[in-house]
């Protein structure tokens, strides 16, 4: 889908497009297909899309795979893309809001690859949601905000390492990636992007239940990025046990929670948990 189309489709249907909903349709079709052939699609696979808008990434995404379900939540668009796709048998639309779809059901993503532009203004809670799902995708390939593209590829010791990279990266392996200049997008958004390829881990590295200790450390632990993680930890945890795997981990007590790797903070996981069943 050129930049013509879609000027011409948004002035036949007088849609006037919101900034709320994050409404900015990737036009150029180079990285379009940068997109899909990132994603690695074969041709049975099931897709996941977000957010399609217009179609101009559902299209590529249809000839590719053999099943695409599309998540939109612009009643506006929903007509639009039924015509558009009407003949296509390996296509499911679904007018809902993707977050609040996502949260209530327990529908089952395993088998499917999410690959879409996704809208700035959930794209993070909506990534957390789906990562830590019992069914969580095989495999997420989205567009994103350039800023939060780095936070997930960052590592320790970086101002853009923190919550959203080890809540994805506790079950997913970053993988490639590439920008995509702010003047591929109508309307321009103020902001460049970047398209990142996540990659379910094979094996889980915590329990579900260990899950829920690992979330509560890394969430104290950067809820004041200037302060002593030891120091916060200590809200939650009985002082000996903190101490005692900063000591197994040697780890500096004045180290702060930007400087623990995901394989510490795993570690640290571990054996809070296991001191709380053994009490």
């Amino acid at each position: 889908m050129k930049l013509s189309e879609i000027r011409s489709i948004l002035h036949e249907k007088d849609i006037q497009l919101t900034k709320s909903l994050g409404q900015n349709f990737l036009h150029d079709q180079h990285q379009l297909q940068k997109i899909v052939d990132l994603a690695q699609i074969e041709p049975n696979d099931k897709i996941l899309e977000i957010g399609p808008g217009l179609g101009p990434l559902t299209e590529p995404l249809l000839k590719a795979a053999g099943h695409v379900t599309a998540i939109e939540k612009d009643r506006r668009l929903i007509n639009v893309l039924k015509k558009k796709f009407e003949n296509f048998n390996n296509f499911q639309l679904q007018h809902a809001d993707a977050l609040q779809l996502i949260r209530r059901s327990e529908l089952n993503w395993s088998n499917y690859k999410l690959v879409a532009n996704l809208p700035y203004s959930i794209a993070s809670p909506l990534m957390i949601d789906l990562a830590w799902g019992e069914h969580r995708p095989s495999a997420m390939v989205v567009t994103l905000q350039l800023e939060v593209a780095r936070r997930l590829m960052s590592e320790p010791g970086t101002k853009q390492y923190g919550v959203l990279s080890l809540l994805i990266r506790l079950h997913y392996l970053t993988g490639q990636s590439f920008e995509i200049p702010r003047g591929c997008f109508f309307p321009e958004p103020n902001v460049d992007s970047c398209c990142i390829q996540l990659i379910r881990r094979d094996r889980q590295l915590l329990t579900i239940e260990e899950t829920v200790v690992f979330k509560r450390i890394i969430k104290r632990g950067f809820s004041e990025r200037r302060k002593k993680l030891m120091k916060l930890l200590k809200h939650d945890w009985p002082k000996e046990e903190v101490l005692a795997i900063f000591e197994k981990l040697r780890l500096d007590e004045k180290i702060r929670g930007e400087k623990v790797s995901l394989e510490q903070f795993i570690e640290m996981t571990k054996y809070l948990h296991q001191t709380k069943q053994d009490d």
